[in-house]
């Protein structure tokens, strides 16, 4: 793996764990002094980061953490639930008996992770579990679309597991895609993917309310 990559893997890790708040600045110098690298791989990782949507370049500003205003974010939130929706039917269609074995795998540790009470631990094996199934769509644009999309939304899906029983809710979630997808279900498994990551109503208020608590921060 490249450099720059590295450092954007890093930064993007910074970003959804909330220790790189939306608003932060991120300066070059500073970058090139913590990771012990020239300024060109910090370029490119800002660059690669920017084109994801997760920073914007500003004017005199350099480097910020986004930043979504509600209404955009909802609309994200909905078009994120409709690629999973599809990745999911077909992956109750297309997928492998190694793959059904990988999300399985997955799922477990989902489950382990929730019954220690890990949230941080549920979110990196929630990744492998949505990733699982993006692959086993076996449809790479519509892969690459999702993956990008998930990166760009992983602070506040992240940000969702902090929510009081959000993480046994989206265990729950997740049992359902399982059964859909094993049974090769496709309306079923895209329906409880739909369910599963859409935000609307109450969850979208909670949400708000968990972003606000980052805004000192980020002052």
């Amino acid at each position: 793996m490249k450099i720059s990559e590295q450092l954007r893997e890093s930064i993007e890790e910074q970003i959804a764990s909330g220790e790189l708040a939306p608003g932060s600045t991120l300066d070059e110098a500073t970058l090139v002094e913590r990771y012990g690298v020239s300024r060109t791989p910090v370029r490119e990782a800002l660059i690669q980061l920017a084109t994801e949507g997760l920073i914007e370049m500003r004017p005199r500003r350099g480097a910020v953490v986004a930043s979504i205003g509600p209404g955009r974010l909802l609309e994200m939130f909905e078009v994120m639930g409709e690629l999973e929706a599809m990745c999911g039917r077909l992956a109750a269609r297309r997928m492998t008996e190694r793959e059904r074995a990988e999300l399985m795998a997955a799922h477990e540790a989902c489950r382990a992770a929730r019954d220690a009470g890990d949230t941080d631990g549920y979110f990196y094996c929630n990744d492998r579990f949505h990733a699982a199934i993006y692959s086993g769509s076996h449809n790479a644009f519509l892969h690459e679309q999702a993956v990008q999309l998930h990166r760009r939304l992983r602070p506040y899906r992240r940000l969702q597991l902090h929510v009081r029983n959000r993480m046994g809710v989206s265990f729950r979630e997740h049992e359902a895609v399982v059964q859909a997808i094993q049974a090769g279900d496709a309306e079923a498994a895209g329906q409880a993917l739909r369910t599963h990551v859409t935000v609307q109503g109450e969850r979208f208020g909670d949400l708000m309310a968990s972003i606000s608590q980052l805004a000192p921060a980020a002052a």
